[in-house]
C-alpha cells in the first residue's frame, strides 16, 4: 500500500532573512523544523539553477549548476569560509568592497546579485589566503568527481566568459568562441584560469550547503521534491556547449522556438522562446545529456517533477520568425524511448509528471506506461461540472495541490471567481468562503491522491499580493518573500488536518516500534 504524505511548496528564495533573498542557511533549517512540527514529509522547491533574464527559476543559464544567490553568508562564516568581519562590518554603501545586509521584503535581484558576488569573491580570497585550508582539498575532490565533470568544465568556462564580455549572450561573443574552436577554447581557458577556479568554488559552496540541507531534511523524515524544466534558455552554458543538440541557425540563435498552441486561455497561444531539442540527435547516444541532467536532479532531490510533461509525447514548435505561437505545429517528442533510457540509467526513481493543460491520449498513455504520478489542482476544479480536478475524480497515483507556483493564492483566486464558479465551490465544499484557503487545504489533504502539496501562501491565508508568478506577465514575478516563518499555531492546525487525513509523517519512535513489532512477528 502506498504511504499517504503531505508537504508544502516554498522556493528557497522566498524564505525570510537579512540578505535580500532566502538562502540555504539558518532560515531554511528553521523551515525544516516547522515542517517537522506540522507533520509534513515533503518540501517542494522550484528549479535551483542560476537564473537568466527575468530571474525565473524556469529560465536558468545552466541545467546543472546551482544558483549562487542561494548560498548562505551565515553558514560560510560558521564554516570558516568567510571572515566574520565581512558580514559584521555591514555597510549599505555599494561598491566599497564590504558586505551589507539588504532586506526589501521582495527580492531585488540586481542588488542581491551584486552583494552575493562581493561576498563569494571575498570567501574565495579568504580561503586561498590559507593554502592548506581543508576546503581547497574538498574543492579538488568535488571538481574531479565524474558526476561533476560532465557539466562543470563547460559551466565554469561559460560563466568566466560571461564576466569577460559584460554578461553579453554567447551568440555575441567572437566567432571562434561562439563556434567553440578547440584552440580558442584552450587559450581562453588558460587566460581565464583564475576566474574559472572561482566559478568552480561557487559551485562547490552551493553543493556543500545544499547537501547539508538535504541531510538535515532526511534526519527529520522530510523528502525534497525538486523540479526540472523541460527546456533551457538559449543563452545558457548547455546550448553553447552542445549546439548540436538544439535547433539553431548558423549564428547560434534558435531556428525553432518552444511554446504552446492557442487555447481557451490564450487566443495566440504562448511563445516561450527557448530553442527546441534535436531529439533525433539525442536518441543516437541514448539521451546521454538528459540522463546526466536527471542524475544531478536526483542527487539534489528525492522526487523530481518534470515540468511540461506533455512535451515529451509531442511538442509545439514555432518558427523563430513568427510573432505568435499560432504559427506553430505539433511534432513528436522522444516518447517512451527517453523514459526507457531513464529506467535503464537511473534505476528506480520517483518522478511526478506535470500533466496540466489540454492533455491528449498519447500523453496519458506515456505517463501510465511508466507509472508516473500526475497532478491535480483544486483551483482548476470549479469552472465546470465534474471537472477532473475535483476530488471525486482523483486517483491514488497523483499529487494534489490547492494551487501551484503559477496560480494565484487561494485567497486571491477566490476573490476573483465569477459567481457561477463561486456558487459551485460553495455547494461542493459546503462552505461560505470565509476560510477558503483552509477549506481547500482540508480538501486537498482528504483527497485519495497519495501526496498533497500546499503552497506556503495558503497556509498563511495570504491574498494576491503574495502571488509568486503570473504566466504571460513579464515583470514582477518570482520576487515575493515571507516576512516570517509560519507560527506554531499554523503548524498545529496543518498537523491536525494532516493526521486526520491519514498523511501524518510517522515519528521516529513509531517507525522503530513498527520495525521491532515486525521483527517479533517474523
Amino acid at each position: 500500500m502506498q504511504v499517504r504524505s503531505a508537504g508544502v511548496l516554498l522556493h528557497p528564495t522566498a524564505l525570510p532573512g537579512g540578505f535580500g533573498i532566502g538562502d540555504l542557511g539558518p532560515s531554511a533549517r528553521s523551515f525544516l523544523d516547522w515542517l517537522e512540527s506540522a507533520g509534513q514529509s515533503v518540501w517542494q522547491v522550484l528549479p535551483l539553477g542560476p537564473t537568466g533574464h527575468g530571474d525565473s527559476p524556469y529560465g536558468t543559464t545552466s541545467a546543472f549548476a546551482g544558483n549562487p544567490l542561494l548560498i548562505s553568508p551565515e553558514d560560510l562564516v560558521a564554516d570558516g569560509l568567510l571572515a566574520p568581519t565581512a558580514v559584521e562590518s555591514l555597510d549599505e554603501k555599494p561598491g566599497n568592497g564590504s558586505i551589507h545586509r539588504i532586506d526589501f521584503g521582495r527580492v531585488d535581484f540586481g542588488a542581491v546579485r551584486d552583494q552575493k558576488e562581493r561576498m563569494l569573491r571575498e570567501s574565495w580570497r579568504h580561503v586561498r589566503s590559507n593554502a592548506s585550508h581543508q576546503a581547497l582539498a574538498e574543492l579538488e575532490a568535488f571538481a574531479d568527481d565524474d558526476r561533476r565533470r560532465v557539466w562543470l568544465e563547460d559551466w565554469t568556462l561559460y560563466a568566466a566568459l560571461k564576466c569577460r564580455f559584460d554578461q553579453r549572450s554567447w551568440t555575441d561573443w567572437p566567432a571562434e568562441l561562439r563556434s567553440r574552436e578547440a584552440a580558442a577554447l584552450a587559450d581562453t581557458a588558460r587566460d581565464l584560469d583564475a576566474e574559472i577556479r572561482f566559478q568552480s568554488w561557487v559551485q562547490y559552496l552551493f553543493h556543500r550547503q545544499w547537501g547539508r540541507l538535504r541531510s538535515e531534511a532526511a534526519a527529520r523524515g522530510i523528502r525534497l521534491l525538486g523540479d526540472v524544466p523541460i527546456y533551457v534558455i538559449n543563452d545558457s552554458a548547455d546550448v553553447w556547449a552542445r549546439q548540436d543538440l538544439f535547433a539553431l541557425d548558423g549564428e547560434g540563435r534558435p531556428s525553432e522556438l518552444s511554446g504552446v498552441p492557442p487555447d481557451a486561455f490564450s487566443e495566440d497561444g504562448q511563445l516561450w522562446g527557448q530553442p527546441i531539442y534535436r531529439w533525433d540527435r539525442m536518441r543516437k547516444d541514448g539521451y546521454a545529456w538528459w540522463l546526466a541532467r536527471m542524475r544531478v536532479a536526483f542527487e539534489r532531490a528525492d522526487i523530481v517533477r518534470l515540468d511540461h510533461f506533455r512535451g515529451f509525447a509531442g511538442y509545439w514548435s514555432v518558427p523563430a520568425s513568427a510573432e505568435t505561437a499560432r504559427a506553430g505545429r505539433w511534432l513528436p517528442g522522444p516518447g517512451a524511448a527517453l523514459f526507457e533510457a531513464f529506467a535503464a540509467g537511473l534505476g528506480e526513481v520517483e518522478i511526478v509528471a506535470e500533466d496540466l493543460g489540454v492533455i491528449s491520449p498519447d500523453v496519458i498513455a506515456l505517463r501510465q506506461r511508466f507509472d508516473l504520478a500526475g497532478m491535480k489542482v483544486l483551483q482548476f476544479g470549479f469552472g465546470e461540472i465534474d471537472s477532473p480536478h475535483l476530488p471525486h475524480r482523483h486517483n491514488q497515483h497523483a499529487v494534489v495541490y490547492t494551487g501551484t507556483h503559477d496560480n494565484d493564492t487561494t485567497r486571491g483566486w477566490y476573490d476573483s471567481l465569477d459567481s457561477d464558479s463561486r456558487h459551485r465551490l460553495h455547494e461542493y465544499l459546503s462552505c461560505d468562503g470565509s476560510d477558503i484557503a483552509w477549506d481547500l487545504i482540508r480538501t486537498a489533504l482528504e483527497s485519495v491522491a497519495r501526496m498533497a502539496i500546499v503552497p506556503i501562501q495558503d497556509v498563511l491565508d495570504l491574498g494576491s499580493e503574495a502571488r509568486f508568478n503570473t504566466p504571460g506577465v513579464a515583470e514582477g514575478n518570482w520576487t515575493w518573500r515571507l516576512s516570517r516563518l509560519p507560527s506554531g499555531e499554523e503548524a498545529g492546525r496543518l498537523g491536525r488536518l494532516t493526521e486526520l487525513s491519514g498523511r501524518l509523517r510517522p515519528s521516529k519512535s513509531d517507525t522503530a516500534e513498527a520495525a521491532t513489532s515486525s521483527d517479533a512477528e517474523s
